[in-house]
């Protein structure tokens, strides 16, 4: 039932990145990403915002938390996962990880990013 929950939320948070998306597009904010930048920094604040908000001040069941956090968010952007891994990382005083955690994810990524459009060009 969980797997439902996610799979739920996850086409709710993608259908509404897809809808910001479409609106700056019309709004003709075509010369910055900025819906990504929005996507991504809301996404984060949002995170940070619930995942406090659970664990101090909300009792939801799990499926709800699983619904919010790795549906909803996960769908809208999965740079607030990355970001709060990085954050826990930090909070239980493990800088060194959430250091390497944060550039690695970010320099593999793009390299990743440019391998498969390397791979794509090639076919």
């Amino acid at each position: 039932m969980n797997y439902l929950w996610v799979f739920v939320g996850g086409g709710i948070g993608s259908a509404a990145r897809y809808g910001l998306s479409a609106a700056a597009l019309r709004l003709g904010w075509t010369a910055f990403p900025y819906a990504t930048l929005l996507t991504n920094v809301g996404g984060c604040f949002l995170m940070g915002l619930l995942t406090e908000l659970l664990a101090l001040k909300l009792s939801l069941p799990q499926a709800a938390r699983l619904f919010l956090t790795t549906g909803l968010l996960g769908g809208f952007t999965t740079f607030s996962t990355y970001t709060l891994e990085v954050a826990l990382f930090l909070e239980q005083g493990r800088p060194a990880p959430a250091l390497a955690y944060f550039l690695l994810s970010a320099a593999l990524g793009l390299g990743a990013l440019f391998a498969g459009m390397a791979w794509a060009r090639a076919m």
